[in-house]
């Protein structure tokens, strides 16, 4: 089951909530609670890239090209500055609440989205769904933390990671197809039936435990707003930032300062308020630290694969949308097996060693990168991004594991939001960064260009994919210096994806603990992560 009731200590300022009295009543208990979970999964691991290629179509009808890019940053945006409020919340009022909330949230979102009449409406409504997609990915995470002891977690994290994988493969072709022989709109549309299920699931079946009884719980709207404006205008800068303006612009500069300056508040307020929506235990706790740092240099790493190989193996090898699409997805394939089985690793070895072990065969496989042969096989990059996900699986699992079994039940939704925040931010940081290294290294080769082929050339960035989809109106030294380039920058992209997981082995050497502390069910108990002779 779930674990063994925890026994009061002088310690626990407040009961220790058993994760057992948070199933249904059933033979057994947590199979329609976790149906529940990976349907609710689902929603949010769809939506991020089921849209992606109903672009075309949405625009058509709606118009609004220019301001597209941000159907896809509202959405992040809104999940990402939400999480850690979503996890102090569900620590506070508990799981089931802040789920519901989220489902309904999410499905209220959806349901405006299908109805949108033009771009600005449709960008409204996708931050509404992010609204709702923040507080299911955390509080997912943190209730299959609670179903589950130590030795459980990595069963049920691995049927999450599947989930994720799945819909990150099925996402596309799905919009695709409902954007192609029904309308655009059916893409939310059929979160609805999806999404009642999952709320039916939960309302139903998951039942926590009675709170508590003490004093009223005090929200910190003003931490939570804090963390919302510093959060908005951080990313926005980092996704805008080279994009609808330069870096050094006076759009930019005021985002990036605002942030700052928010951020300065945003302490100040975390220290002065009695419940605060990020408590400082968070940052004092070496394990948290360490995951966290981590995982957002995990965000950073899955930037490489995940937004420049398609263009790679587009570009480059000369594949189409669909060919791109399966040597990215081989990594999707090998990630939650490789985390399925991290378990039998992490419990002979350790949390530590396991995750070191696995970010630094990422650093290895994404250094590798740069020396495949020019064009190449399709089969070359695939077979890395087979080795990455498998590496990448080991590395993740055990921290979430290591993070949530840390930790009671009053601070794993907080502890558990800390990183998945954390990755998100990576994310955004990634994509701004390596952006900029690939617009840079194609802008030098550009201006590098021979004398004898120059007059051929894009004259600006936005034309270099054009130019290659199209290459009847290139010659052919033009076409190849093109590929080379575009292989150069990409080759640069890994290698700042390698530096980023370089670091995150650093991180775990030197922040991390060499023995996880492992609380269950509120009491310190032995770990099974001692370091082995």
């Amino acid at each position: 089951m779930g674990g063994i009731a925890g026994r009061r200590t002088d310690a626990d300022p407040v009961p220790p909530i058993p994760e057992a009295a948070a199933l249904p009543p059933s033979s057994d208990p947590r199979r329609p609670v976790v149906a529940a979970l990976m349907l609710a999964m689902a929603l949010a691991a769809l939506d991020a890239t089921i849209i992606s290629t109903a672009v075309p179509q949405i625009v058509g009808d709606l118009g609004g090209f220019s301001v597209f890019s941000w159907l896809f940053s509202g959405y992040l945006l809104a999940v990402t500055v939400t999480l850690p409020v979503y996890g102090k919340l569900s620590d506070t009022f508990g799981r089931k609440p802040v789920l519901v909330f989220g489902i309904a949230l999410f499905l209220v979102g959806s349901l405006l989205c299908a109805g949108a009449w033009d771009m600005a409406s449709l960008i409204a409504f996708r931050v509404v769904q992010g609204l709702g997609g923040g507080a299911i990915q955390g509080t997912v995470q943190t209730i299959a933390g609670d179903l589950y002891g130590l030795k459980g977690r990595p069963r049920i994290q691995a049927r999450l990671s599947t989930v994720w994988a799945l819909s990150s493969v099925a996402g596309p072709a799905v919009g695709g197809a409902l954007a192609g022989y029904t309308s655009w709109r059916w893409i939310f549309l059929i979160n609805l039936p999806v999404g009642a299920l999952a709320l039916w699931l939960v309302m139903r079946h998951l039942h926590e435990p009675a709170r508590p009884t003490r004093e009223r719980p005090r929200v910190d709207w003003a931490g939570a707003l804090a963390i919302f404006a510093t959060g908005g205008l951080l990313l926005t800068a980092l996704v805008q930032g080279g994009v609808a303006w330069d870096w050094l612009s006076a759009p930019s500069l005021a985002m990036l300062g605002g942030a700052a300056v928010c951020a300065a508040a945003t302490v100040l307020i975390e220290r002065r308020a009695a419940e605060p929506i990020i408590p400082g235990w968070v940052w004092r706790r070496r394990t948290i630290v360490a995951a966290n740092l981590a995982l957002g240099a995990l965000g950073l790493v899955i930037i490489a694969p995940s937004v420049f190989l398609p263009t790679y193996a587009q570009s480059v090898l000369g594949l189409g949308p669909v060919a791109a699409g399966l040597v990215l997805s081989v990594m999707t394939l090998s990630w939650p097996i490789s985390a399925a089985l991290s378990n039998r690793v992490y419990n002979r070895i350790g949390f530590r060693r396991c995750a070191i072990l696995g970010i630094s065969g990422a650093a290895l496989t994404l250094f590798a990168f740069p020396f495949l042969p020019y064009p190449g096989a399709a089969w070359q990059p695939a077979l890395l991004m087979l080795v990455l996900g498998a590496a990448l699986g080991l590395f993740q699992l055990p921290l979430i594991v290591g993070v949530q079994s840390s930790v009671g039940w009053e601070e794993r939704g907080t502890a558990t939001a800390s990183i998945f925040f954390c990755r998100q931010v990576g994310q955004s940081v990634g994509a701004a960064l390596f952006g900029a290294i690939a617009n840079a290294t194609l802008t030098d080769r550009l201006a590098d260009a021979p004398a004898e082929i120059r007059p051929g050339l894009p004259e600006d960035l936005d034309s270099v994919s054009h130019a290659l989809e199209h290459p009847e109106g290139l010659t052919d030294q033009a076409a190849e210096y093109l590929r080379r380039a575009v292989d150069t920058a990409v080759d640069h992209v890994y290698v700042g994806s390698a530096a980023a997981a370089a670091a995150a082995v650093l991180v775990l050497f030197f922040v991390a603990p060499r023995v996880f502390p492992i609380r269950e069910d509120g009491e310190e108990g032995e770990t099974a992560d001692e370091e082995t002779a």
